[in-house]
């Protein structure tokens, strides 16, 4: 069974082409300046990637580098964002 991190990890490796790097990526992996793929204009297909997955609109004021600060965060984020 994927939990959302697994979830948000593929969608990730798929969005950055990390390939099987994406494998280290755990829940406390930093995302932001950890990974050089992570540039502005790659959250703006992230942030698509997520939409399309999960029906989800995220409107402008609720992207910020906080959520983007780590693995863990994002799919905390993400499953909030379902569940509201």
């Amino acid at each position: 069974m994927n939990t959302m991190v697994d979830e948000i990890r593929a969608i990730l490796a798929e969005s950055l082409q990390l390939g099987t790097r994406a494998d280290s990526l755990q829940a406390d992996s930093p995302l932001l300046g950890n990974l050089p793929e992570l540039d502005s204009m790659a959250v703006v297909n992230v942030i698509t990637a997520l939409e399309e997955q999960y029906g989800l609109v995220f409107d402008d004021d609720e992207i910020s580098a906080e959520i983007f600060e780590t693995l863990g965060e994002l799919a905390s984020f993400v499953e909030q964002k379902i569940h509201s």
